[in-house]
């Protein structure tokens, strides 16, 4: 079984972050670990605190598992501060892991800031150019590219924004716009078919239940690249499974409840 490595902030009510880092990783097949990088107080409302773990700590547990187990993929959520990011970068380089997925969370879908200020300039020095790609939505494409985005029609600008800072594939997710989710898959060298960007639609899905989303479908692209998949199948794949987890939710808590990561595991799907 492939082994896949998480890197993130945690989340107490158990919708996003590490908690559903892991059962992404479970749903797709892999063997799934953690590194906390910050504890974070929160429900399906709103953030309550943000304590971050020191970098010394997250240096010691990345070395824990790296020393232990052979990693397969590793997926970076919520790095908080540019100390941390920069203690994460320089243990990567030195583990060298084959796959590395990079979700820039940087608001919680509560719309509570996770990052502070000096974090930016450290995330386009050191981190994007040694993933193997980057997961935006709309307000965090905005941020890092500088680009308003009102439509589809200014993915282009922002991805090529996005693309000078090194980063060798890039996904755009479309979800906060109305109508059917169109992600776009920018890569700096075209697949075998000669594309060099390709888009994913899927109908929209009437629900509040999309806590956690962004950390889901980025978690099950890891682990389908870990599995050997292409970066074109390991997101379509990856995309089916977030969509169907949205449409089998159920309701948890009283303001964004999170998807159902296991809709089909337990032969339960469509009856929430």
């Amino acid at each position: 079984m492939k082994k896949c490595l998480s890197i993130a902030g945690s989340d107490c009510s158990g919708g996003a972050g590490i908690q559903a880092d892991l059962k992404a990783f479970s749903a797709n097949g892999v063997f799934g670990m953690s590194v906390i990088t910050s504890v974070v107080a929160e429900n399906t409302s709103r953030v309550i605190s943000v304590f971050n773990v020191p970098a010394a700590e997250i240096e010691n547990q990345i070395d824990a598992v790296f020393e232990d187990i052979e990693v397969d993929g590793v997926k970076l959520g919520m790095l908080p501060s540019a100390e941390i990011i920069c203690t994460v970068c320089a243990k990567l380089s030195q583990y060298r892991p084959p796959v590395i997925v990079c979700d820039p969370v940087m608001v919680a879908t509560s719309g509570d800031a996770l990052t502070t200020e000096n974090t930016l300039s450290a995330m386009k020095e050191k981190l994007f150019p040694m993933t193997d790609l980057l997961t935006p939505n709309i307000p965090e494409a905005e941020i890092i590219s500088g680009v308003k985005i009102r439509s589809i029609d200014d993915f282009d600008t922002a991805a090529a924004e996005i693309m000078k800072m090194g980063v060798k594939n890039l996904l755009l997710k479309g979800g906060h716009f109305r109508g059917d989710c169109i992600d776009v898959l920018y890569m700096s060298e075209p697949d075998c078919h000669g594309n060099d960007n390709i888009s994913f639609c899927a109908p929209h899905i009437d629900s509040p239940n999309t806590h956690g989303t962004g950390c889901t479908l980025s978690s099950a692209i890891t682990a389908n690249l870990a599995k050997g998949a292409d970066m074109s199948s390991a997101v379509e794949s990856a995309k089916k499974y977030v969509t169907e987890a949205i449409e089998n939710s159920f309701t948890v808590g009283k303001g964004h409840s999170p998807v159902n990561h296991f809709y089909d595991y337990y032969g339960l799907k469509g009856i929430y």
